[in-house]
């Protein structure tokens, strides 16, 4: 592609919806991770292969996307304009969609959504409750670009946010226009963004050096996969934000800093920035004006303690790491010691929409007047991972304020299999419980933090009446031990007398008086820890605490995991009423503990078992207790 010039992405633009509408419509098959992994690869050459069998290929144009968001059902193939929403396609699926759908006319509805509640069929993605709450500006392109084509990005208004910087603005009323929209970092801390650009200026000019922007993408939370999931859908929308930062304060040079377990992710971003670079949006003289800049990759090694600004910029520089002291601000000694502007995919993914519609079309959504002060409130949408105990798993993007009752059980299609629900965990490994008592809370940066947990990246975890509240608490805190750096001693040693004491009363070893220490610890860990890692990581444990107290005392007090989870607290029994004698828990069972006639109740040798709870999972009468 030749240099582009500003009259260029008009024309760009109407040559892909020129080339599109020569076509009857597009199949659009999910390629995002998710998908993938359930063969979406296949999906998008098998229905390439099903239309040139039919001799299609010059009526339907199949486009592989990102992620679509609707993990749980994946792959998933969306024929556009009609947007119908097919799900969990196998190869053997396509060519009943080709010869049905495409060639007669009629959608198969054996293929189509259905209501996981009602039953019902929902044959449009505008029908499934699942996207119905969802308001898209970071995700704002997913499911309708090939993450991989440059043009497609710029025929839905790509890089036009970039031309009105560089031609309508100027950089300090880009820094005033972020600042006024309330943007505030999506990455876990919530600092304003505006503020922070603003600051890197002021240094850059005050110590007359350079400056550098800089993206995280080291998104290590478990259960967490926005960043890489915006990647992966839209990695143009990363770029431009940055190109905007960058001509903001002034940089020439960018960095993103990506996680090494994210192979598909690196692969498009590297797709991304070669096309960028050869259509002059990267490089000298952006657009042909006096603005030059380019974006570097640097790959991490996995280390979650990198996720941490000071951290990550010692990584990038070659050294362990390990954060520092947070009185230097990276803002005026960041990477190379020289300011550098750090924020995550998501808050660089949401800066071009602001430059193109406007700060008070985002300070609209969201919570508080952020107008006149960026703190006061959470303005625009969140991406969020959802996880766990929901019905509909996957990536959602919804504006902030909403409740966590919309996105478990309207968006999340709630708690399956007839279990109610317990707690959410948002913010990842260093986040809070919250329990059903504050379900109708809304979600926001202050809310979260006012409840015990955090807002964070945007994790979360939904749990049902199965959870073992002081074994969720036991996970996050080894976890958290793994990853600590260890240059602290509070985070260091405290994390580890944590871990100890929650082992401990879930092996029913627990004593009164470790309900005072492990709250003693957590104060000491969160006050004295360099970093956030160790600042935050006591959440999972205070929050359990506060509101799921009478868990822990049962563990201690009555040797009893309420929830049956804690093995050496929990023993299994078959209830000989509810047994048939099907024998379907026999084979399963690793020890041979199970033993009964066929069509009789069965019994469990106690001495045996090893309390692994598979004859419990693949019992179909709930004949087999635990207690």
């Amino acid at each position: 592609m030749n240099k582009l010039e500003f009259s260029h992405l008009e024309t760009i633009a109407a040559n892909v919806h020129a080339t599109q509408a020569k076509y009857r419509g597009m199949l659009m098959v999910c390629n995002g991770t998710g998908c993938v992994a359930a063969k979406g690869f296949e999906i998008k050459r098998g229905l390439e292969e099903a239309l040139a069998r039919h001799g299609l290929t010059d009526q339907w144009l199949v486009v592989g996307t990102g992620c679509n968001g609707f993990c749980a059902v994946g792959p998933i193939v969306v024929v556009q304009p009609e947007g119908i929403f097919y799900q969990k396609l196998r190869e053997k699926d396509l060519e009943s969609l080709v010869t049905e759908h495409l060639v007669g006319g009629k959608p198969v509805e054996k293929l189509m959504h259905r209501n996981p509640v009602t039953g019902a069929i929902n044959p449009k993605m505008e029908d499934i409750s699942f996207f119905t709450k969802q308001q898209l500006v970071a995700l704002r392109n997913k499911g309708l670009v090939d993450p991989e084509n440059l043009e497609h990005y710029i025929a839905r208004d790509g890089y036009q946010a970039l031309r009105r910087a560089l031609t309508e603005a100027n950089p300090d009323g880009l820094i005033a226009e972020v600042t006024r929209s309330g943007l505030r970092g999506r990455g876990g801390g919530g600092f304003p963004a505006g503020v922070k650009w603003a600051s890197g200026k002021k240094a850059k000019v005050k110590r007359g050096t350079a400056i550098y922007v800089v993206c995280n993408a080291d998104e290590g939370d478990p259960g967490a996969f926005m960043d890489r999931s915006i990647i992966e859908t839209d990695p143009h929308a990363v770029i431009e934000g940055m190109a905007i930062g960058a001509f903001a304060v002034g940089a020439t040079e960018g960095f993103i800093y990506i996680r090494k377990e994210y192979p598909l992710a690196l692969v498009r971003l590297n797709k991304a920035l070669a096309a960028a670079r050869e259509a002059g949006l990267l490089g000298e003289r952006i657009f042909g004006t006096d603005f030059s800049f380019d974006i570097r990759i640097h790959r991490g090694a996995g280390a979650f303690v990198c996720g941490e600004s000071s951290a990550l910029m010692a990584s990038m520089a070659g050294r362990a790491g390990e954060p520092r002291a947070k009185y230097v601000h990276n803002v005026e000694y960041g990477f190379r010691d020289l300011p550098t502007v750090l924020n995550n995919v998501e808050t660089w993914a949401n800066v071009p929409p602001i430059v193109l519609r406007g700060a008070d079309w985002f300070a609209s959504m969201g919570t508080g007047d952020v107008k006149d002060n960026p703190w006061n409130g959470s303005s625009g949408t969140k991406v969020f991972s959802l996880v766990g105990k929901v019905r509909n798993t996957g990536l959602v993007e919804v504006p902030m304020g909403i409740t966590l009752r919309e996105i478990i059980e309207d968006v999340g299609g709630g708690v399956p299999e007839g279990r109610t629900f317990k707690a959410v965990q948002t913010g990842g490994p260093s986040g809070g419980c919250i329990p059903a008592t504050h379900l109708d809370m809304p979600v926001d940066f202050d809310s979260l933090t006012a409840l015990g947990s955090m807002m964070g990246s945007g994790g979360m975890i939904v749990m049902d009446d199965r959870t073992c509240m002081v074994d969720v608490a036991r996970y996050f805190i080894d976890f958290l031990v793994d990853e600590s750096c260890g240059k602290c001693t509070p985070c260091r040693e405290g994390l580890f007398a944590l871990s100890r004491i929650l082992h401990r009363i879930c092996e029913g070893e627990g004593r009164d008086e470790d309900l005072a220490l492990l709250e003693e610890l957590c104060d000491t860990v969160k006050e004295a820890s360099l970093c956030q890692l160790g600042g935050s990581a006591p959440n999972p444990v205070l929050s359990t605490l506060k509101y799921f107290r009478d868990e822990y005392e049962a563990h201690i007090r009555e040797k009893r995991c309420p929830a049956g989870v804690c093995k050496p607290l929990i023993s299994y029994r078959i209830l000989a009423d509810a047994c048939t004698g099907c024998g379907a828990c026999v084979k399963p069972c690793p020890t041979a503990a199970i033993t009964g006639e066929r069509k009789k109740a069965h019994t469990i040798d106690a001495d045996k078992c090893i309390r692994c709870g598979i004859c419990f999972e693949v019992c179909k009468f709930h004949a087999v207790e635990v207690k």
